[in-house]
């Protein structure tokens, strides 16, 4: 995929919501950064860190991520979500032979709740189901979003340390 893209593989829901996708670029650290961080707003909240601490255990906790998405799923799609040409969010997906696993997938805050995710989400598991392969990610165990997997159909398939691994069946469209 190259540029800036309407939603590929039929993405309907995707497309109806006006989101595009382009492959990450070097240039696009600093903005995947900043919302990595914003995942993770609630949980430093909770510590009584510097400001400094905090963006400073941030960037490592990006960088690690990042340098270890880049390693193990070298043959995934990492995207940069845009919509209205702004960049607000991140797919990564890796179509392997017998599933497709959702490696990564964020908004940032002021595009969360709007039914963007549900949306995109719905697409991959279509796009999935189609090719019948089951859809898979890694889910915190006491991450909120839990519930939103759970309600896609996704159920907990086993995991290791802080994560479940979850997992959408290729037989049930959405």
């Amino acid at each position: 995929m190259t540029g800036e893209t309407t939603p590929p593989f039929g993405w309907a829901r995707a497309a109806a919501a006006g989101l595009t996708f382009r492959p990450i670029t070097e240039a696009d650290l600093p903005f995947l950064a900043r919302l990595y961080a914003s995942t993770r707003t609630e949980e430093l909240a909770l510590t009584d860190w510097s400001e400094a601490r905090k963006a400073a255990f941030l960037q490592m906790q990006f960088d690690a991520q990042h340098a270890h998405y880049q390693e193990h799923y070298r043959d995934a799609d990492f995207l940069v979500v845009a919509r209205a040409g702004e960049p607000i969010g991140r797919l990564y997906l890796a179509r392997w032979r017998r599933e497709h696993r959702i490696v990564d997938v964020a908004f940032l805050p002021g595009h969360r709740t709007q039914g963007l995710g549900t949306g995109l989400m719905l697409d991959l598991l279509e796009e999935a189901a189609r090719a019948g392969k089951s859809t898979t990610i890694h889910v915190e165990k006491f991450n909120p979003a839990q519930r939103f997997y759970r309600r896609l159909g996704f159920v907990a398939i086993g995991g290791t340390g802080a994560y479940d691994l979850m997992e959408r069946a290729a037989s049930s469209l959405p």
